[in-house]
């Protein structure tokens, strides 16, 4: 699941990164999201090496991302989110690091205090995609909103094309653990 904010307002901000990755994936296999209303998100479904993958970005906005959640397990017959990676704007990365995690704090972040809300774990599998700090810690919010013109959409678009590379490392890797070594050492030059 790619998280993101709907509608124009908020297309290329950064925090839109985790959905946008997740359309450029769906794009990748040859597929295209489609909204399922009375399940708060749009999906596409994928065959990969490991099966058949579901992807999903919510419709909710992103403080109601865990809206989306349980009803989407549902719909994919998965009793837990051991099997679930939520790609994600991640504001203590530099621009571009991208890091596979499982579990750990919320960091502030809305989207995931919801989906934890819902579910009532903050044990799932998280690719923190980097897009750095504001100028200060009052601008959190502002910054991860604006959209990004000019030479930093280029920035913001190799951004997405990571965060993608890095779920389809995911969906070919045989574990956690070596999908995690592979995406953890990815950096931009």
């Amino acid at each position: 699941m790619g998280l993101a904010n709907p509608g124009s307002e908020y297309e290329g901000s950064r925090h839109n990164v985790g959905g946008d990755a997740v359309r450029r994936l769906a794009q990748a296999h040859g597929a295209q999201l489609k909204v399922e209303s009375r399940q708060r998100c749009a999906t596409a479904t994928i065959t990969t090496p490991i099966g058949r993958v579901t992807l999903a970005v919510p419709t909710t906005y992103m403080n109601e991302s865990g809206a989306a959640m349980n009803p989407l397990l549902e719909r994919v017959s998965l009793a837990g989110m051991d099997r679930v990676v939520i790609a994600h704007d991640e504001l203590d990365l530099e621009p571009g690091r991208l890091q596979l995690k499982v579990g750990g704090g919320l960091a502030g972040h809305n989207g995931l205090k919801s989906i934890a809300g819902s579910t009532g774990t903050q044990d799932f599998l998280r690719l923190r995609i980097g897009v750095g700090k504001p100028p200060t810690k009052e601008q959190g919010a502002s910054w991860v909103l604006s959209k990004m013109t000019g030479a930093r959409r280029a920035t913001y678009e190799q951004m997405v094309a990571d965060a993608s590379d890095a779920l389809d490392i995911f969906l070919n890797e045989t574990s956690v653990e070596a999908a995690q070594r592979r995406i953890n050492a990815m950096s931009r030059d």
